[in-house]
């Protein structure tokens, strides 16, 4: 798997987000924007994305996931 896969998978499982992904080897760095997010606390959040890569984290396809996961408002009230 390499990140535009990922990357792709994401952006079809997890609706009217905003995906960015980079990778090194099997470990991949998810950075992903939307109000889905909202209400929700970190590991919720978090449990939203390894529910869509849990089939490529089974199969070994991917190793070791970080996540940065922001509602609209946070990416945008974020220091630069």
């Amino acid at each position: 798997m390499n990140a535009e896969d990922v990357k792709l998978h994401l952006e079809n499982t997890l609706p009217d987000c905003l995906i960015q992904v980079e990778n090194q080897g099997n470990h991949f760095n998810v950075v992903a924007i939307g109000d889905l997010f909202d209400g929700k606390r970190a590991v919720q959040r978090q449990q939203l994305v390894y529910k869509a890569l849990n089939e490529q984290i089974s199969s070994g396809n991917i190793h070791a996931v970080t996540m940065k996961l922001f509602t609209q408002q946070e990416w945008k009230q974020r220091p630069e």
